[in-house]
């Protein structure tokens, strides 16, 4: 299990050690998409979904995974996150809605997953919230834009 590093030597699954490595500014950015029929688009940009404002329950719900990731994945550290923020943007073309979601710490361990989580989580609360008019959403897209700090550097998507 060479170069995995959530494996121990025996290849049983850890958590990893990460008390040696020092304690540095970490960002990270991840991005989603959420596909819809254009009746569905019209409706969260008309304002006329019945469960509310689409945009801001799903920011709302993005934050707050990002703030909850260490319970949802397994052998994610527990992290004081100081910055979250999940910007949705209207995307016609789509149609549908993209998702950025930026998250920050100070700490031993990046947050990838927790930028992740958070691009996810806000895609998933847009489909619960029109899932009512368009059962056949689709969510994709979902990466790392952009991870720096730490050991290992700055990593930019393509």
């Amino acid at each position: 299990m060479t170069g995995l590093s959530h494996f121990d030597g025996q290849g049983h699954a850890h958590m990893v050690d990460v008390s040696d490595k020092d304690i540095t500014a970490r960002v990270a950015v991840a991005e989603g998409h959420i596909k819809m029929a254009r009746e569905t688009f019209d409706i969260i940009a008309e304002g006329r979904a019945k469960k509310g404002d689409v945009l801001a329950v799903a920011r709302l719900a993005g934050i707050m995974a990002a703030k909850k990731t260490p319970d949802l994945i397994p052998l994610c550290h527990p992290l004081p996150i100081t910055k979250v923020a999940v910007e949705l943007t209207l995307d016609p073309d789509l149609p549908g809605v993209q998702i950025q979601a930026t998250v920050k710490t100070t700490g031993q361990t990046g947050v990838e997953m927790e930028a992740l989580t958070a691009a996810s989580v806000t895609a998933l609360t847009v489909y619960d919230m029109t899932k009512a008019v368009d059962k056949a959403m689709e969510i994709g897209g979902i990466r790392v834009l952009l991870k720096d700090g730490g050991k290992s550097g700055r990593y930019e998507a393509q």
